[in-house]
């Protein structure tokens, strides 16, 4: 199977309130694999909120939620905002993909949906990401994202984090490729 092949399996759509449990349930097998969210939240739903606007996408493969994503608008204490300098930026946040799903460019696509609806409201697409989770920094910086340094950052749980800070490549870099 080619790699465009796998891809078109995938598609990213709006969450809506009734994907929550299967977002949940994804969310719940990727603590188990790696450990994020860091602290496991009392409600899982509603960790995952809204996203600004509604802003929230699920990623599905044969039926099945296999990734999300939301864009929020900055918070006081989130780092990446504060590093972009210029223009408004809108934050990626609950982003995270099956370990069923990995491989399959399930957090590329995701990411780039977010960017794409960050670009059309005239904002620049930023996040942070703990500095153990090497995995993600990785995908980050292969998918052309910008590193724009890091910084401490106070979690509610009263844990205060080093992050790495992140700003999304140019509009047109950052959507996955189309074959003709």
């Amino acid at each position: 199977m080619r790699d465009d092949d796998v891809r078109d399996e995938t598609r990213v759509r709006a969450r809506d309130e009734g994907d929550l449990a299967a977002c949940v349930a994804v969310l719940g097998a990727v603590h188990r694999a790696d450990g994020y969210p860091t602290v496991w939240p009392d409600d899982p739903a509603a960790w995952l909120g809204p996203g600004t606007d509604g802003r929230a996408w699920v990623a599905e493969r044969e039926g099945r939620i296999v990734g999300h994503v939301a864009l929020v608008g900055p918070a006081a204490d989130d780092v990446a905002p504060t590093l972009l300098r210029r223009g408004p930026a809108a934050v990626v946040s609950r982003l995270f993909v099956d370990p069923g799903a990995r491989g399959l460019r399930v957090g590329a696509r995701l990411l780039a949906r977010a960017a794409e609806a960050a670009h059309t409201r005239g904002a620049r697409t930023v996040l942070d990401v703990v500095t153990t989770d090497t995995a993600a920094i990785a995908l980050y910086e292969r998918l052309g994202w910008t590193f724009l340094g890091a910084g401490r950052q106070q979690w509610s749980s009263g844990t205060s984090v080093t992050v790495r800070c992140y700003a999304a490549p140019a509009a047109s870099r950052s959507l996955p490729r189309k074959t003709p």
